[in-house]
């Protein structure tokens, strides 16, 4: 049996030696040059309300630009389905939702696995999902005064939500289940769009996320009339919670993520996630989060996937118990 030479052999050891080096260095000197994070609805929902603020502290921090592409369309999924695609170079994220754990129960054929084709990266943030009204339109006050009006006047209300198999839809179904009531779904291609359309009448009420809500809930464009939570919002203490206004089981929350595509290198995704707890450690982002009724979220890799692989079980129940289907 042939033996290498003592130098051969000494030349595989720098071989390997030199590309894991060239791994940690490429990692140390990570970012290089601008990053993408797909971000997969319209500019003015409650994922970019989160992601442009995020996206603005890691440009800072690391010196190079972080950048956003809305890839929005079909729940979410079309902006998924090309970050699937995307390079796995460490210079292409995703930043997905809790609409992402649903999409599976409501379209039966996705071109991306979420649990397959991605890595987890952590978790961005977690808000209760609020029912909001456009005051003008709808007089209730509270959430007893709400279903008293709906059920006064079944069928002539409806929600505008950010799309087919969104969370926003399916809590409004999950809400119509728990409530007894009936009110007209209108899907939207993302949460900025309902909102607008909520803010101007076109719709009556939406099931949304908190973040998304936030600013025109302070400026009086449109009224919270409760969270769909077991206790009161981070930056909305007057608010009341779901189980305040009589509906207890009624708990809903809207999640916010970041994936790699599947294959990025472990080291970039490592740092990646020693950058994101440097962002969160920053007073004016943990206000910003606060101002949006959400908390600082301290979930990374595995753990975070484990939260997803919950989500989807959980969502696919919804799905089932409520009937939902495709507008």
């Amino acid at each position: 049996m042939h033996r290498p030479s003592r130098r051969a052999a000494l030349a595989l050891l720098a071989a390997c030696a030199a590309a894991l080096l060239g791994g940690k260095a490429l990692a140390q000197s990570w970012p290089v040059k601008p990053v993408t994070l797909i971000v997969p609805f319209p500019a003015g929902g409650g994922t970019d309300a989160f992601a442009r603020p995020l996206t603005a502290q890691l440009s800072k921090q690391t010196g190079k630009q972080f950048i956003i592409d809305n890839k929005g369309g079909a729940g979410g999924t079309v902006g998924a389905t090309l970050a699937s695609k995307a390079a796995a170079d460490g210079y292409t994220f995703f930043m997905g939702a809790v609409h992402h754990a649903i999409a599976p129960s409501m379209y039966p054929k996705l071109e991306y696995r979420l649990e397959e084709d991605f890595v987890p990266v952590a978790l961005v943030a977690s808000v209760p999902q609020v029912i909001v009204v456009n005051p003008s339109k709808v007089q209730a006050t509270d959430l007893k005064s709400l279903l008293e009006f709906i059920r006064k006047n079944p069928g002539t209300l409806n929600y505008g939500s950010a799309g087919n198999g969104t969370s926003h839809h399916l809590a409004g179904e999950l809400f119509k289940l728990q409530t007894k009531t009936f009110i007209t779904h209108i899907p939207y291609r993302g949460a900025g769009p309902a909102l607008q359309d909520l803010i101007a009448g076109q719709v009556d009420l939406m099931f949304d996320g908190l973040g998304s809500s936030a600013s025109h809930i302070k400026s009086g464009r449109i009224k919270a009339i409760a969270v769909a939570a077991a206790k009161r919002a981070p930056g909305f203490p007057d608010l009341p919670t779901s189980v305040e206004g009589g509906v207890p089981s009624y708990q809903v929350a809207t999640w916010y993520g970041l994936w790699a595509p599947k294959g990025t290198p472990k080291d970039i995704i490592s740092s990646l996630q020693a950058e994101l707890k440097k962002a969160y450690a920053e007073e004016s982002l943990r206000n910003t989060w606060n101002g949006l009724g959400a908390e600082v979220p301290n979930l990374y890799g595995d753990a975070f996937g484990g939260f997803v692989s919950a989500e989807l079980k959980r969502w696919a129940e919804v799905v089932k118990s409520s009937g939902a289907k495709l507008d």
